[in-house]
């Protein structure tokens, strides 16, 4: 299927999870589960949401929905395109872009046996809207959609929307399993994909099995899969030395070398489509001001602080693009790492005391549980009370905590915040979801106000020339990073400690995606 690189469907925080929790990792059997080929897989995450794709947006969640659920369409090994997954070919697009049209493979079925129709690709798409969920920005470029018979779906759109072909990647449910049971069905999830649903302990496990009736080619090798989370670091890394865990996700960057020294692990890595930074709050406070915004930038090094705390496992990034995009769009990327600034107390210092602000402003810093966005935010701190702040507060909070606060847009609730995005290869992902003012409260918790630049960020989606979007980008982010509504981070590897009796495991770039069977490999534990 010749497609453009194009944008993932589906916009995802880089945030999601309940308690950390030891406990998992102690319930785990490792590679001697009962029938030899389970796997046993150790994320850094918790699940904050039920398993449901209309409404959860979270990585770890989705990296479960993934085994469950299919899209029309899916990505291909390194996420440059996209390939048919439950649709039977390459969709028919109108002249004018805006009618896409895709039929369903005959034998694709749920496994509740029923079959895969227009109508359940109709609901799937329709339902984020009409129950108006945090999703519903990802597909509500839709004006219509017709069932025009079982197995044959056309999308109207309301404006040739330039990354609709990765939105046909949304996953599709059962529209006789979900219908007016919404709440219960993401508690006993039914999808299409390989593997099926058993149990979930919340806040301890959650458990698959092979579905051994899969309409698709190829079944797992793997007779299942059970998830658990462990956020401490040590303890997920000692749980793949020791056997409890056949992979771990998240090699991090302090046990990087200890990893690599295990005999008996390898570690899978690529540099991930997505993007980690602080965040200003231009809605009240002093941070409303863009000098008070650059003094910030003036208090510390970005560059020292990712250096210390996330090399090797990531890589600095300087705007709000990851690398992959950066060269397939032929960004400037070298313009825009000359616009954060060196640390230079006195200068902050200086300005600060041009824009007012006293010295004894109470600044509140958020955090979510992470040690790499904590360490960038007590970077911040630090810096505030060397410039000669003397209340700076600084929070590590716990993940529904810090969700809840961070898009209020209130002084009262933070200054400053620390957070990811998973995005796509299209640079939509990390410019709508992040700076759209309609966004606010909702995935944009910066409530930056500038009408030029939000009208060149809602310009492009409309925009079928590359070239001109990729101009409207530049733009945008230019004035983006010179008002510093963000100050760009880094970027991490999804990196995974593999036990070597565990074969053809890969990393995707898309850190939602773990592949396990799939048209390019098949994980068996041996």
């Amino acid at each position: 299927m010749a497609q453009r690189i194009s944008e993932l469907s589906r916009r995802r925080l880089l945030a999601s999870g309940a308690a950390a929790s030891a406990v998992a990792i102690a319930g785990c059997t490792g590679g001697s589960s009962d029938d030899g080929n389970e796997l046993l897989f150790t994320q850094e995450k918790g699940w904050a949401y039920a398993f449901d794709p209309i409404v959860a947006n979270g990585v770890p969640t989705a990296q479960v929905n993934e085994q469950i659920y299919e899209g029309l369409y899916t990505y291909n090994e390194d996420a440059t395109d996209i390939v048919p997954e439950l649709a039977d070919g390459e969709p028919e697009v109108s002249d004018d872009g805006v009618t896409w049209t895709a039929e369903i493979k005959d034998e694709a079925t749920f496994q509740n046996g029923d079959d895969v129709t227009a109508e359940d690709v109709k609901y799937s798409f329709e339902a984020p809207v009409d129950e108006e969920t945090e999703n519903a920005a990802e597909v509500n470029m839709i004006e219509s959609i017709e069932a025009i018979d079982d197995k044959t779906v056309e999308f109207n759109l309301e404006y040739p929307y330039a990354a609709f072909d990765t939105t046909l990647t949304w996953s599709i449910v059962p529209k006789s399993e979900r219908d007016g049971n919404e709440e219960e069905f993401g508690h006993d999830p039914v999808g299409s994909g390989p593997l099926q649903w058993v149990e979930w302990e919340d806040g301890q496990y959650v458990m698959l099995e092979r579905w051994d009736d899969y309409w698709g080619e190829e079944q797992p090798n793997i007779s299942g899969i059970e998830f658990d989370f462990v956020e401490e670091q040590s303890t997920r890394v000692t749980g793949i030395e020791t056997g409890e865990s056949d992979v771990i996700e998240t090699v991090p960057p302090q046990l990087w070398e200890d990893v690599e020294g295990m005999d008996d692990v390898t570690i899978e890595s690529s540099l991930g489509i997505g993007y980690f930074y602080l965040a200003f709050n231009c809605n009240e406070g002093p941070t409303a001001d863009p000098q008070v915004r650059e003094a910030v930038d003036y208090a510390f090094s970005m560059d020292d602080a990712i250096g210390s705390f996330v090399e090797p496992a990531g890589v600095r990034q300087y705007s709000p693009f990851p690398q992959s995009i950066v060269d397939a769009w032929d960004f400037p990327a070298d313009e825009w790492a000359e616009i954060p600034h060196d640390r230079d107390i006195d200068q902050a210092r200086e300005l600060f005391e041009d824009a007012g602000v006293g010295m004894d402003y109470e600044w509140n810093i958020i955090v979510p549980p992470d040690d790499m966005r904590e360490a960038i935010g007590e970077s911040v701190s630090n810096g505030l009370q060397e410039v000669g702040f003397e209340n700076v507060t600084f929070e590590r909070l716990e993940w529904g905590t810090f969700l809840d606060l961070y898009a209020t847009g209130s002084e009262d609730d933070y200054n400053m915040y620390t957070l990811g995005w998973s995005g796509s290869p299209d640079p939509e992902a990390f410019t709508y979801y992040l700076f759209a003012q309609e966004l606010e409260e909702s995935t944009n918790g910066t409530y930056y106000r500038n009408d030029e630049v939000d009208q060149l960020i809602m310009d492009a989606r409309e925009e079928p020339d590359q070239e001109t979007r990729r101009e409207m980008y530049i733009e945008a982010t230019n004035t983006i990073l010179e008002d510093r509504v963000h100050l760009p981070a880094y970027n991490m590897y999804n990196s995974y400690g593999v036990a070597d009796y565990v074969s053809d495991f890969q990393s995707h770039p898309d850190s939602a995606t773990i592949p396990l069977s799939t048209h390019f490999n098949n994980v068996d534990v041996e």
